[in-house]
Parts: C-alpha cells; structure tokens; sequence
C-alpha cells in the first residue's frame, strides 16, 4: 500500500523514506525562487533541507513564483502534496529516496500583485532564478543583453506592469528603494558563463530603457554573485512516478530522480545576509569564473558532444549513449584533443580527474536521462557551450575538427531525420527556422553557419568553414557511423 505524499501523511511515509527532519511549521520565508522545476529542487532546494535538518537559518525557506503559463501544472501538482518534493538519488548500486520540504509557499503564474507584495517584503533577502539558459535575453551574436526583445520593450514600457523576471525584480527592487529596505540579492542558478554578471545586464539593461537613475542605483547597490551549478536533473515522467511508487511506496505527482553528485561553487556577495550553505557542502570562492568555464565546456560541451551523434543513431538513453563505443571515443577524442585544452587550471582541481568523473557520470545506468534532452535546445545552448569554445581554438591557431563535425551533427540532427529515417519531433523553441535552414545546408553548408546570432565571428572563419561544410557533407553522403569511424581513425 503506497502512501500519498502531502503534509499530513508524513508520519506514515515508509521507513526508508525519510522526510524532514525539521518543523516545517517553524519556516520562514528568505528567499523567493522564480523557475521551480526539477533541477532547482533537486538542487537548491536540497542544500537548504539540509541546513534546515542541522537547525540553523529556518528563516530561509523558498517561496516559488511562477511567471509562464506552463508553471502552472508544476504549481497544481506541488500545491496538492503542500509543496513537498520527493528526491530519488540513483547509480549503479546506490537508490535512496527522500522528502524534502524547503519551499513553503509557490505563488501561481499570473498573480503579478502577490508576487511584487513579496518581493517588497524585507523578510525576502535573496531572489533565485533557473529560467534556463533561454530566459536571460541574451542576442547570441554579441553574448550580451538584448534590450530589442519584444518581451523586454514591453516590460520598459509599463514597468508597472512587468510580465518578465526581469520586470517584476526591477518592480520589486523600486518598492524596495521607495521605502528605504535594503535591496535584495539576485541569485542565479542557472548554467550561463558569468551567470551573476548577465543577470545584473539583463536587470539592470532593462532598468535603463525607462530609468537611468534607477539603472545606476541597480548597479551600485544590488548585489549579484556568480555561480556555478551542477546536479544531472533528467525530466520526471509516469517511468519515475511508478518507480518511486512501486520501489518506495511514495505516491508524488512530481518527483524528482537525480543523481548523487551535486556541487555548488558561489561568490560570497551578499547585500542582506545569506544562509549558511558552506555547513552543507557549497564551496564559497572569491572568483566563481574557473569552475564554471571548467563545468560548461567540459560536462555542457560534452553532453552537446554525445548528443547529435547518439540522437542521429537512434540511441535513447544517455547511458546507453556512453555504452556505444562509436559515442564515448567521439567524446574522449573531442574532450581531450579540443576541449579540455581550452580550459585554464581551476583551484584544487585535476582536469583529466574531473573529466573522469563526468563520463562516470554520464554513464549512470540508473538516472534515466534522455539523448533528447541533452539535443534540446542547441539554439540557445550551443552559442554558450560550444562556440566560445571554438572561438577560442581558432585564436590559437589549433585545430577545430573535431568541434566543427559536432556543429555539423547538430546541424544533420536538426533536419529532422535519424540516419534510420526516423522523424524526429520538435526539439528547440526555434526549431522550424533550424530545420529550413539545416535542409537548404544540406547542398549549401554556408547557409547553416550564415545563423549569426548563433554563430556570431567564428562562422567567418574560412578553417571552421572548411571543416564544417567537410564534416556535413559526409555526414549525409555516408552517415554518422561511417563519418565518426573515420574521424575517430584520423582519416577525417
């Protein structure tokens, strides 16, 4: 007989399912968390239960705030359990579940009013974000803020009236200001170069539009730390659901599976206090930037690296992926010759040992995590964890084959068959501009680089051109298989 997640069944969940080991009536809200979704609670979420478990800060709990429509199941689903989360950490020979109760509160998509009364309110000292890497309207040809989005010229038009994140912090911060409170720490969480430093552009670019006053004061007083996140965090599905139902006789109608390792490295700059997260594992630094380059071209760069070929080969599971050996020595080959060689030395670390431990990650059997996921998105991905990557190999003057044949891949995984003739279904916000354009490089490969707000310089390159249009051209006169065997071979 399972058991229904929700507040009141907490003394009946089973004996292995352990559940907060704190008062969850004690919490008080710190933080307000805008993107509630299963990375953010299986990582975030999951450091403060920790910290609540040693009762120290209970006045730093989470208030989720949705903003798009689509939060709106997540909002329905948690509100049904009073906000509780079931994490299931997986490996080879290790699957533990546990309840966690961190967030106490989660305001619905469309209630603007109730979301700038907290922000207002001085017991909110940190707002947290994982909107993606999508959600920072950054033009990709230039890595900076867009202020032409037209979600953003809205927004500085009625900045009364914010409908963006970016609108109701700026909305939040001025009611701040207006009644003299210190300001708020805006904290992202998401995985973006810098990720502080965008988030302070795209505030602070937003506030200039309508008030440069107010702009300058965003600037000098509101803090920003940088960060760096990592926890492999798949999609919840009925798979996961009846899993947890049948393996810990938990019903949660949204749990999430993950797997054991997570890290959070964070710059300790703060305007109103923070939560003591180092007693619970997070590594405080005075510069964030050489673990985060290290984790988005190493882990990000070589999830985009198995992800085209093994999608193209049909290949489901990233696992399963990493079982191919076509795939892994695709990795390693790219990892080692290319991408490692771009990353400068990070404190404490061993390169080769961290990229040892990602393909160890990668190849838990247990997480569940999908080649489609690791496909979806390269719009807006692939400029953050694969072209600077390139650009920086071309200002060298080394050789880029091996990044301009995983351009190529994703540019073949764009057209919209697997090399079985498989359709494969919509997989990126701008997917039908993708697919026209990979189809007309299909005869013209200049067509696919001439995306310049993907592709920014580095398509003006004549080397990464060459290897490029090289690279597509026998991806679709021999396939991916015979393609990455001739690589792997050196006769590419």
């Amino acid at each position: 007989m399972s058991v229904k997640l929700s507040a009141a069944a907490l003394s009946d969940l089973p004996a292995k399912v352990p559940a907060p080991r704190y008062d969850r009536s004690d919490l008080k809200a710190g933080i307000l968390h805008f993107g509630v979704g299963n990375f953010h609670r299986a990582h975030q979420a999951v450091y403060l239960d920790d910290l609540f478990a040693t009762g120290a800060d209970h006045d730093w709990a989470i208030i989720g705030a949705g903003v798009l429509p689509s939060e709106a199941a997540m909002h329905e689903k948690l509100g049904a359990q009073d906000w509780l989360t079931t994490v299931v950490e997986q490996d080879t020979g290790h699957m533990e579940a546990r309840v966690t109760g961190a967030m106490i509160d989660f305001i619905a998509p469309g209630d603007t009013a109730r979301i700038l009364a907290t922000l207002a309110d001085p017991a909110i000292r940190i707002v947290s974000l994982t909107i993606t890497e999508g959600g920072y309207f950054i033009d990709a040809s230039t890595g900076k803020f867009n202020p032409k989005h037209p979600a953003i010229v809205a927004d500085a038009a009625s900045p009364d009236a914010p409908t963006t994140v970016f609108g109701l912090i700026l909305a939040g911060l001025k009611q701040r200001r207006e009644a003299g409170a210190v300001p708020f720490t805006v904290m992202s969480c998401d995985n973006i170069p810098h990720n502080g430093h965008v988030t302070r552009d795209a505030v602070a670019g937003l506030a200039e539009l309508f008030d440069t006053d107010f702009a300058a004061w965003v600037r000098e007083t509101v803090a920003f730390p940088n960060g760096m996140v990592d926890r492999i965090t798949p999609a919840t599905s009925d798979r996961e659901r009846t899993l947890l139902r049948d393996d810990f006789g938990v019903e949660d109608n949204w749990p999430v599976f993950c797997e054991p390792f997570k890290q959070w490295v964070l710059e300790d700059k703060f305007t109103a206090g923070r939560p003591a997260l180092e007693k619970v594992g997070v590594q405080f630094v005075p510069d964030v930037s050489p673990f985060e380059l290290m984790k988005i071209r190493i882990l990000n760069g070589g999830h985009a690296t198995i992800a085209y070929p093994a999608g193209l080969l049909d290949i489901h599971f990233v696992d399963e992926g990493m079982a191919e050996p076509l795939v892994a020595r695709f990795l390693d080959k790219v990892e080692r010759d290319e991408i490692i060689p771009t990353v400068p030395p990070v404190p404490g670390v061993v390169l080769d040992e961290y990229y040892e431990l990602i393909v160890r990650r990668f190849s838990n059997p247990k997480i569940g995590d999908t080649i489609r996921r690791l496909c979806l998105d390269g719009s807006n991905r692939q400029p953050k964890f694969i072209v600077p990557t390139i650009a920086d190999r071309l200002k060298a003057g080394a050789s880029v084959d091996g990044l301009a044949f995983e351009s190529a891949l994703w540019c073949r995984y764009c057209e919209g068959t697997t090399d079985s003739g498989a359709v494969t279904e919509p997989n990126d916000p701008s997917w039908d501009r993708l697919q026209e354009t990979a189809r007309a490089a299909k005869s013209d490969p200049s067509a696919w680089l001439a995306m310049s707000d993907i592709y920014g310089d580095v398509a003006k390159s004549e080397v990464f051109a060459a290897a490029f249009a090289k690279s597509l051209k026998a991806l679709w006169a021999d396939g991916t298989r015979a393609t990455v065997e001739r690589y792997l071979a050196g006769q590419h």
